[in-house]
């Protein structure tokens, strides 16, 4: 029989483990939608903890091998390696380029930002994917109205995404996340999910949902902050006068045509019917990023995700290692590069 100690001590590095996956957010100043009016928390008057050194210190191992893998093809992440600098608040924090822009310190700067995208005016090589998919558009609403007609409360068991910004008239059921497709929603809409693997776009972080706006109900004016990931909705179920609100300019949707956005400016929804609002959200990177900046992002939300899901073992970050192998002597080496310090 274990001992009471053992088992005090295996509970105590297990809860270390939880608690140290989840503080990993803190290392980014915008982990969730900023309503207007609030102050965005820097994280430059925070010392970051050790979890969150341990993640900055894999990240700047990672951005290292691929920044050496695509600079053979002559490109760089030279605005990756700014953006790990305002995403840890070691930087001023960005200011927008627009009315109504509203970015966080996760931001790549340098991205054209405007609150609507018309995505079939834009050049071919930005959006090839979306004459595509507003054709196949039909394909995409006759199994979403099957579904809905067998399910009515499709969109019940999603009350975890339902907060003070989104409001109680909003609900989805998300088809992918974070890179990740969910087998079990998709296995309820088996010809949209292989409409959008067919397509070949560029997903990002947020990923793919089927979202409900109930009469009578309406986002509120927040920002996203993410400036390099822009967001296509298109309409499957529009009731007549449902709007939305980006930097100040206000259009509708119109089912089986993509209304582009890009979140990072202040937007908010009204649905004044008395019927549901459903459109498809999707997710993907700034078309103005490089192969090489994508591939970087990709890399930092995926490990992020890994740490907060506590899939990453804790280790002491190099740094302190440092600190305790040789007093402060032996850190201020670490950091110059060693050395004597005599001026000889």
């Amino acid at each position: 029989m274990r001992s009471t100690s053992c088992n005090t001590s295996v509970m105590f590095m297990v809860a270390q483990l939880v608690v140290t996956s989840l503080d990993v957010t803190k290392a980014f100043t915008a982990v969730t939608t900023t309503p207007v009016g609030s102050t965005r928390m820097s994280t430059a008057s925070h010392a970051l903890t050790e979890r969150q050194m341990q993640f900055w210190e894999d990240v700047e191992d990672g951005l290292k091998d691929i920044e050496g893998f695509y600079s053979k093809q002559g490109e760089n992440i030279d605005r990756i390696w700014q953006f790990t600098k305002s995403a840890q608040g070691k930087v001023e924090a960005p200011k927008g380029y627009a009315e109504g822009h509203d970015p966080s310190e996760e931001h790549v700067d340098g991205l054209t930002a405007k609150p609507f995208w018309d995505v079939l005016d834009e050049p071919e090589e930005y959006f090839p994917w979306a004459k595509n998919l507003e054709e196949n558009f039909g394909i995409i609403q006759k199994e979403f109205d099957a579904k809905l007609k067998r399910d009515e409360q499709l969109f019940s068991s999603d009350s975890a995404w339902q907060n003070q910004v989104m409001g109680k008239g909003w609900s989805a059921i998300r088809l992918q996340r974070l890179g990740v497709w969910n087998v079990e929603n998709c296995k309820e809409f088996p010809e949209t999910y292989e409409l959008l693997r067919s397509l070949s776009i560029p997903f990002a972080v947020r990923g793919v949902c089927f979202a409900r706006q109930s009469p009578g109900s309406g986002v509120q004016p927040h920002s996203d902050g993410r400036n390099f990931i822009l967001t296509s909705h298109l309409g499957v179920k529009i009731p007549k006068d449902c709007w939305m609100e980006v930097g100040g300019e206000r259009r509708g949707w119109e089912e089986g045509k993509l209304t582009t956005i890009d979140t990072s400016f202040t937007h908010s929804t009204g649905n004044p019917t008395e019927e549901d609002r459903h459109v498809l959200i999707i997710d993907y990177w700034h078309p103005e990023l490089t192969q090489a900046e994508t591939a970087a992002l990709e890399f930092v939300y995926d490990l992020r995700n890994k740490f907060e899901s506590g899939l990453v073992p804790f280790r002491q970050p190099r740094s302190l290692q440092a600190q305790e192998a040789g007093g402060l002597g032996g850190w201020w080496k670490s950091v110059t590069g060693g050395g004597n310090d005599d001026d000889e």
